[in-house]
Formats: C-alpha cells, sequence, structure tokens
C-alpha cells in the first residue's frame, strides 16, 4: 500500500510550494473538474496548468513565475497547496506584491510561497481529521520548513501561519495530476 502522505525529496517538495499561494469544502469525487476563477480545473493537469486559467489566481500566477518555482509546481509531487487568490493578496499592506515580485526579493517571495505547499496530499476531509485527532488542531511542515496550524469547525478549514494570521479554505479539494489546491482567502506567512 502506497502512503499518499509520505514525505517527498525536497526538489518535490518544493515544487509544490510555488503553487501554494493560489485556489467551501467539497468531495473529490462529487466536484470532478471543479470551477475555479471562471476556469475548470482538470484533475489531469498540473498545479501550474490549471493554476493559469484561473483569472482569481493571476497575482499567484505571476508571484510564482517570478520566484522561478514554475517548473517546480509542474513537477511529479504530490503537493498539497493553500493557494491565495488575488484578493487574498490585494489585503497586504499597499507595495507589498509589487516589492516581493522585484528580481532583488526573490529568496524571500520562494519563502513565503513554498510555506502555502505541503508535500503530499491532504484533502479537506484529511485535514479534518487530523485536526480532530488533534484535538482541534493539527501541523502540517511546509515545503518551507515551517509548520502551518489546520483546525476545522463545523465543514470548514482554517489554516493558520506562523504570525497567527488566519485563513479560511474557501474551496476544497480541487484535485490535480500532481497534488490538490484548497483555495484560501489569506496569504500565510512565515
Amino acid at each position: 500500500m502506497i502512503n499518499r502522505h509520505a514525505r517527498r525529496p525536497i526538489a518535490s517538495t518544493f515544487a509544490a510550494v510555488v503553487l501554494a499561494c493560489s485556489v467551501g469544502v467539497a468531495s473529490p469525487a462529487l466536484a470532478k473538474n471543479p470551477m475555479v476563477g471562471g476556469a475548470p480545473m482538470y484533475a489531469s493537469k498540473t498545479i501550474v496548468e490549471n493554476a493559469v486559467n484561473s483569472k482569481d489566481h493571476t497575482t499567484l500566477v505571476a508571484a510564482v513565475k517570478a520566484a522561478g518555482l514554475v517548473d517546480t509546481l509542474s513537477g511529479p509531487g504530490p503537493f498539497t497547496v493553500f493557494a491565495p487568490t488575488n484578493a487574498a493578496f490585494a489585503k497586504l499592506p499597499a507595495g507589498t506584491v509589487e516589492t516581493l515580485v522585484k528580481p532583488e526579493n526573490k529568496a524571500t517571495l520562494t519563502q513565503i510561497l513554498t510555506y502555502h505547499v505541503v508535500p503530499g496530499v491532504y484533502t479537506a476531509k484529511d485535514l479534518m481529521k487530523l485536526a480532530k485527532d488533534g484535538g482541534g488542531e493539527a501541523q502540517l511542515k511546509t515545503v518551507q520548513g515551517e509548520p502551518l496550524v489546520v483546525q476545522s469547525k463545523g465543514k470548514k478549514v482554517y489554516v493558520t501561519d506562523a504570525k497567527g494570521s488566519t485563513a479560511t479554505v474557501t474551496t476544497a479539494n480541487v484535485m490535480q495530476s500532481n497534488g490538490v489546491i484548497h483555495v484560501i482567502n489569506g496569504v500565510l506567512q512565515p
């Protein structure tokens, strides 16, 4: 039996982090090719191949390109990506995104993006179970290296970063050929 939560080599894990900055809770079986940002997300395509078509993730895609993570996130994975929307990036202080995508800030941008990626595939059901088994919350180690805290309340999944900011999963279980995307309404920071 294959352990789908098994850790992958650093290169594979790093690839997952790149896409982490883009996509309620639905069953993958019920949501084949769900719509995200006005575009269908095909389970046969990679995280990057799908994200470039979402009008809600243009900021994330631009950030992934600026960080040089396209090839990584197009790799085999598997990855779980917590993908912030354009509206999530817009909540950051004015000028933050423009500053981060500058070539001289590539290392910082890469750290932030990879903080949105977790090695392995964790569906919303998996995340809820981990939180329940952990007494209400669970920690997931990101590709960046720092942990995220996952909580569930009712049918909602929440992700809290190292700074204490919490994002809500607004669209869950967007299955990809190399992992799963959970769209979130905030940008997570290590």
